[in-house]
C-alpha cells in the first residue's frame, strides 16, 4: 500500500495554501470591505478625494518607472523616444477631448516607430 502520511499528503499542497493564507486573503479582506461599504461614501466628500488622489498618484508613479526605468524590450528604445511618446500620447489625449483610446494609439505608434528606426 502507499504512504498515507500526513506529509505525504499536504507536503505538495502547502505553497498553495501558503500563497492563499499570506498572499490573497489579506489583501481581498480589503477588497470586499471597500465594496461593501464604498455605498456609503459621499463622492464629493473629502475622503474620496484623497482616496482618488493617492490611486491617481499611484498610477502616475507606475507609469513613471516604467517610462524612465525601463526592463525588457522596452528598454532598447530610446530614453528621448520613451519621453517624446509620453507626451505626445498625454497631448493627443487634451486635444482629442480626453479620449484615452486616441492617446495609447499615439503613444504606441510613436514607440514602435521609434523601435523600428533604432
Amino acid at each position: 500500500m502507499g504512504d498515507w502520511s500526513f506529509t505525504a499528503i499536504a507536503e505538495p499542497w502547502w505553497p498553495f495554501v501558503f500563497i492563499l493564507l499570506a498572499g490573497w486573503l489579506p489583501t481581498d479582506i480589503w477588497r470586499y470591505l471597500g465594496v461593501l461599504s464604498a455605498g456609503r461614501i459621499d463622492e464629493h466628500s473629502p475622503f474620496a478625494a484623497l482616496a482618488r488622489t493617492i490611486a491617481t498618484s499611484l498610477v502616475a508613479a507606475v507609469i513613471a518607472q516604467l517610462v524612465l526605468f525601463p526592463t525588457g524590450s522596452l528598454a532598447a528604445i530610446a530614453p528621448l523616444i520613451r519621453i517624446g511618446a509620453l507626451a505626445a500620447g498625454f497631448v493627443a489625449y487634451l486635444l482629442s477631448g480626453r479620449r484615452i483610446l486616441v492617446a495609447i494609439l499615439i503613444a504606441e505608434a510613436i514607440l514602435i516607430s521609434g523601435a523600428m528606426l533604432t
